[in-house]
């Protein structure tokens, strides 16, 4: 891994989930991270409820636009998180991949959207632990 490490966060449309977890290792990495996002079949926008429940913890993720998935962002992470998009994600060596089951905030209510952020933020919360040295270690 690089000084700064990439972190590809992969879902189906890349207008939930992955955007979520973009914003919060964007917001929560102080610009540590090199933080990418895409989908294997991306709408042509972020979901309402997604970018609702990211402007109560304070992240902006409004003027976000899913991507489609390429190899070559694949090849550009060190780390690949796919949540819910199966074998579409190609396979590089050397490589950390995560598949995390989350569900799916489309179609639900912000009521339903806002346990998956709290989850989300947790699991970036942890990554960020892995991946970042701590401070005074080299």
């Amino acid at each position: 891994m690089t000084d700064k490490p990439t972190v590809l966060f992969v879902c189906v449309h890349n207008a939930g989930r992955s955007q979520m977890a973009a914003g919060f290792m964007t917001a929560l990495s102080g610009g540590k991270v090199e933080v990418l996002s895409a989908g294997s079949e991306p709408k042509d926008q972020i979901n309402p409820v997604a970018v609702q429940a990211m402007a109560e913890e304070g992240i902006d993720i409004a003027n976000s636009t899913p991507k489609i998935l390429t190899t070559e962002a694949v090849k550009d992470s060190d780390v690949v998180i796919t949540m819910g998009c199966g074998d579409t994600c190609p396979i590089f060596p050397g490589k950390r991949y995560e598949d995390w089951e989350l569900d799916d905030p489309a179609g639900q209510g912000i009521d339903a959207v806002r346990p998956i952020r709290d989850d989300i933020k947790s699991r970036i919360q942890a990554l960020l632990a892995e991946i970042l040295p701590a401070p005074g270690r080299p």
